[in-house]
């Protein structure tokens, strides 16, 4: 539990290193968690804490989340903050059309997968819209964006 809970709070240390960014002068490297005050802590672990009660049917999924990350190198860390930011910044049919077009994509076979790409990119707006829904995602795939493979 002390490693779940390790996990969680590096993973929201990241997502929130703006917040203590904001109390910091900006030449100043941020300190180790260990140095961290209490009240700082606490600013970072509240949001995660409230998640985890709040939303009880998505702990194992934070939980999986928390423990890929400590698994991923930099790169691979960087990447997925990249990926975060473009999802964020979607409108939602932007983010349909993303789920969609993943959930499809995960069925094909790499020549297959090239080739939509070819055909998704040369689509019209209205033709995607047509695309999505005669290719919905699954009811079941879960909010947020899809993980990469």
């Amino acid at each position: 539990m002390r490693n779940t809970l390790t996990s969680l709070a590096f993973a929201l240390l990241v997502a929130s290193a703006p917040v203590l960014a904001a109390d910091a002068p900006p030449a100043k490297p941020l300190p180790a968690w260990e140095q961290l005050t209490p009240a700082q802590r606490e600013t970072l672990l509240a949001p995660i804490r409230d998640r985890w009660n709040s939303q009880p049917d998505q702990r194992a999924r934070m939980l999986e989340r928390a423990q890929r990350w400590q698994q991923m190198t930099p790169e691979q860390r960087q990447r997925a903050r990249h990926g975060m930011q473009r999802w964020e910044s979607m409108t939602p049919e932007q983010r349909e059309q993303t789920r969609a077009l993943f959930a499809k994509m995960r069925t094909l076979d790499p020549p297959q997968r090239k080739a939509l790409k070819e055909k998704w990119r040369a689509m019209s707006p209205e033709e995607r819209r047509t695309w999505v829904q005669a290719n919905p995602a699954p009811a079941d795939m879960p909010p947020g964006p899809p993980p990469r493979e």
